[in-house]
């Protein structure tokens, strides 16, 4: 016993300025992460901050599951989530393997660069943006819709398009930055493969559906179950871009806490909603990683 403290102390003495480190993140993950988590025990009562929490049981989740609205938010997050998921990981992958032909090196980290950089911008910035874009008095997009004789659309206030272009904005700014981790995977790869392919005659495609995907398929599912883990997080980008036009089609989860615990004060009731949508993200993890060990043979958790 004494031997394996010994060996654990030595260890911490030699990485201890990695633990030091680490001390912030720690602080922060304790103060924003878990010190909140306290806070489902609301979810069983009738609280609000200026009067004494009255104990209710499950009547906040009985209101919950009875409510058109909630059930309608549930729909649509996993609607426009799991769409979300599915073209994220195919924009990504595809993205990943052209930037992997291009052979000029100054070319290729300029185009990882220029796609990088919609990531970093705020969701408010780009809803901006975009609706100047699609604004239908005199937007870009309808300036061409109206050359061609056609009659201008409110995309962002219209239920058919709304969601069509809230995938196409999620896909511009997120898809740069989702590649970084299949473009490192597919370095990784033994070029040797490669130049036993180009000798057996194997031409380019082949050489991806054979070889590149094949190698990165472990990544490709760890970071499909990482992702959908939070496939339910869906708040900024909707909440930007939704208006009370289109609410039957954009309503999520996460703007429907918002407005029953902000707006409406009932903060027992949006604690149940935020509960319930935590245990449907920890089931479609089990979920996924139980299918991942009938797949590949292992999880990853």
């Amino acid at each position: 016993m004494s031997a394996k403290l010994s060996k654990t102390g030595k260890a911490v003495k030699k990485y201890a300025w990695f633990y030091v480190m680490f001390i912030p993140v720690f602080i922060c993950l304790l103060i924003f992460h878990y010190i909140p988590m306290v806070g489902i025990i609301y979810s069983f009562f009738d609280y609000t901050p200026f009067g004494k929490p009255q104990f209710v049981g499950f009547e906040n989740f009985v209101a919950l599951f009875s409510s058109r609205l909630f059930w309608r938010a549930f729909k649509n997050t996993l609607i426009i989530s799991c769409m979300n998921l599915v073209l994220s990981m195919i924009f990504s992958v595809g993205l990943a393997l052209l930037i992997d032909e291009i052979n000029c090196i100054w070319f290729k980290k300029l185009t990882q660069t220029i796609n990088y950089i919609p990531h970093f911008m705020s969701w408010v910035v780009v809803a901006s943006i975009f609706t100047i874009i699609l604004s239908p008095k005199d937007g870009f997009v309808n300036a061409i819709i109206k050359f061609f004789g056609g009659e201008s659309i409110y995309f962002l206030a219209n239920e058919k398009w709304w969601r069509p272009v809230f995938y196409f904005i999620e896909r511009w700014k997120e898809t740069g930055w989702g590649t970084i981790i299949f473009v490192a995977a597919i370095a990784g790869i033994d070029q040797e493969q490669y130049e036993a392919a180009i000798i057996d005659g194997v031409n380019r495609i082949q050489r991806v559906w054979y070889i590149t995907i094949p190698a990165i398929s472990n990544t490709i599912l760890i970071v499909f179950i990482l992702n959908l883990a939070k496939v339910l997080n869906l708040f900024d980008p909707v909440w930007v871009l939704q208006n009370a036009m289109v609410q039957n089609v954009s309503d999520v989860i996460g703007t429907y806490v918002y407005r029953i615990g902000i707006d409406n004060a009932d903060y027992g009731l949006s604690t149940a909603a935020g509960l319930f949508k935590s245990v449907i993200s920890v089931i479609l993890v089990l979920m996924a990683n139980k299918a991942s060990k009938k797949i590949k043979g292992e999880g990853i958790l």
